[in-house]
C-alpha cells in the first residue's frame, strides 16, 4: 500500500496515465500491422521484414540524437508530446490506407519510418523524465508501477487486438492506436516539470555525444549488459517479429493464436511487477541478469512444436523474468548515471541493445526459407541462452552494489539543488 501511495502524487499520476494509455493503444498496432501486411496480395515473410526494418532502422539510427535533444530541451515531456503526435499521425495514415483497400507497400513503409523516428525521440526522454517526476528513493517503485500500468494496458490491448483484427479488420485497430497516442500527448503536454539546467560550456552536439559515450563506456556493467541484450534483441526480433507470426499463421490459427502467445507474456509481466516490488537487492544485476534466461523458453517451445497452451505458459514465464530485469536495470541506471546525462546514456543503451535487431529481421526470412521456421526458432533460443550465460561471467555484473537513497537524503539533496539555483539567480 505504501508503494501504491505514489499514485497520489499528481505529476506521477499524469505520467502513469499517459504511459498506460499509450501502451494500451500500441498493443493494437503491431498485431494489426503484422497481419495486415501478411494479408496483402502476394505478401511473404520478406514483405513483413521490409516494413518492420523500415521502422527499426531509423529508430536506431536517430536514437543517439534523440538522447542529445532530450538532455538539451528545458522540459523532456514536451519532446515526448511531439513524438506521440507524430506517431499518431503515422498510425492514422496506416488506418486510412488499410480501411480503403489493399495499399501499395511504399506508403506503408513511409509510415513505418515516421513511427521509427518518433520512437527515437520518445524513449530517451522517457528514461530521463522519471527522475524529474519522482525523488530518488522512490525510483524503484515508480519504475515498477509504470511497468504495471504498461503491462496491464498491453494485456488488455492484446486480449482485444486479435479479436478486433479478425472481426472488423486491421484498419480500425490501427485507428485505435492513433487515438490512444493523441490522448497520451495531451496528458504529457499538461505535465508541469522544472526546467532542466544544462552545465555551462556544453553547446556542441558532438560534444554532448562524446560526454554521453564517456559516461556509458566507463561502466563495464552497463556496456556488457547492452552487448548481451543486443544479441538477444536480434534473436527476439527474428522470433517474435517474423518467425513466430509465420508459424502462427501457417500452423496455429493466425492472429488470434499469436495474440494469445503475446497475452501470456503480458500476464507474466503483471506478476513480474509484484516480484520486482518486493525485490530490493544490494547487487541488482546479479539478480536481474539470470532473469533473461526466461526469454528463450517460448522461442524454444515454438521450435519444438509444443502445443499452443505450453507456448503461452512459456511466454508467461518470459514476462515475469523480463519485467523483473527491466525494473532492476532501469533503477540501477537512474541511480548510477548523472541526471544531466541520463537521456544520452539511455540512448546509447537503446542503440546498443537494438543495433543488430534489423539483422535478426533480415536473417529471419532466409532462415525460414533455408531450414524452416521452427529450426530457425531453435537457433534464436540457443543464442539468447549463450548470451545470458556469458554476461554472468563478468565480475562487474555479479558484484555491482547499489544502495538506495533514503527519503532524508533526497530532501537534503533537494535543498542543496534549490540553494544552488537561488545563488545562480542572485548572481
Amino acid at each position: 500500500m505504501r508503494d501504491l501511495s505514489l499514485l497520489r502524487d499528481k505529476r506521477f499520476a499524469v505520467l502513469f496515465t499517459a504511459r498506460t494509455i499509450s501502451v494500451l493503444g500500441s498493443a493494437f498496432g503491431p498485431v494489426a500491422l503484422t497481419f495486415a501486411v501478411l494479408d496483402l496480395p502476394g505478401a511473404t515473410a520478406g514483405t513483413l521484414t521490409l516494413v518492420l526494418t523500415a521502422q527499426t532502422v531509423p529508430e536506431i539510427a536517430l536514437m543517439l540524437f534523440g538522447g542529445v535533444i532530450a538532455d538539451r530541451v528545458p522540459r523532456r515531456n514536451i519532446l515526448m508530446t511531439g513524438a506521440e503526435l507524430a506517431s499518431a499521425a503515422a498510425f492514422a495514415c496506416l488506418a486510412v490506407l488499410f480501411l480503403t483497400g489493399n495499399p501499395p507497400i511504399t506508403p506503408v513503409v513511409v509510415c513505418a519510418v515516421v513511427i521509427g523516428v518518433s520512437l527515437a525521440l520518445y524513449y530517451p526522454a522517457l528514461t530521463g523524465v522519471v527522475p524529474d517526476v519522482v525523488p530518488a528513493h522512490r525510483l524503484h517503485t515508480a519504475n515498477a508501477l509504470l511497468r504495471f500500468g504498461m503491462n496491464g494496458a498491453r494485456l488488455l490491448g492484446l486480449s482485444l487486438a486479435g479479436g478486433m483484427v479478425a472481426l472488423v479488420g486491421p484498419g480500425w485497430a490501427l485507428a485505435t492506436n492513433a487515438a490512444a497516442f493523441v490522448v497520451s500527448a495531451v496528458l504529457l503536454a499538461s505535465l508541469r516539470l522544472k526546467h532542466n539546467e544544462r552545465p555551462a560550456g556544453q553547446t556542441s552536439v558532438l560534444g554532448d555525444l562524446r560526454q554521453g559515450w564517456k559516461e556509458f563506456s566507463s561502466r563495464t556493467w552497463l556496456w556488457v549488459t547492452v552487448l548481451q541484450f543486443s544479441l538477444m534483441a536480434a534473436a527476439m526480433q527474428a522470433a517474435y517479429g517474423v518467425l513466430g507470426p509465420v508459424v502462427a499463421k501457417e500452423e496455429m490459427g493466425g492472429a488470434a493464436a499469436w495474440s494469445t502467445v503475446l497475452l501470456g507474456q503480458s500476464a507474466g509481466t503483471l506478476v513480474g511487477v509484484l516480484v520486482s516490488l518486493r525485490l530490493r537487492p544490494r547487487r541488482p544485476l546479479l539478480v536481474a541478469t539470470p532473469m533473461l534466461f526466461a526469454m528463450a523458453i517460448p522461442v524454444v517451445l515454438l521450435g519444438f512444436s509444443a502445443p499452443l497452451a505450453i507456448v503461452v505458459a512459456g511466454s508467461f514465464v518470459l514476462g515475469i523474468g523480463f519485467n523483473t530485469f527491466g525494473v532492476l536495470f532501469e533503477t540501477t541506471m537512474q541511480r548510477e548515471i548523472p541526471r544531466e546525462a541520463l537521456s544520452r546514456v539511455a540512448s546509447y543503451d537503446a542503440v546498443g541493445s537494438f543495433m543488430i535487431g534489423p539483422l535478426g529481421l533480415l536473417a529471419a526470412a532466409p532462415l525460414a526459407a533455408g531450414m524452416g521456421a521452427r529450426p530457425a526458432l531453435l537457433v534464436c533460443g540457443a543464442l539468447m541462452t549463450v548470451a545470458t550465460a556469458a554476461a554472468l561471467l563478468v565480475p562487474q555484473i555479479r558484484h555491482l552494489t547499489v544502495l538506495a537513497p533514503t527519503e532524508a537524503e533526497d530532501e537534503k539533496a533537494g535543498t542543496a539543488v534549490e540553494g544552488r539555483a537561488t545563488d545562480a539567480a542572485a548572481t
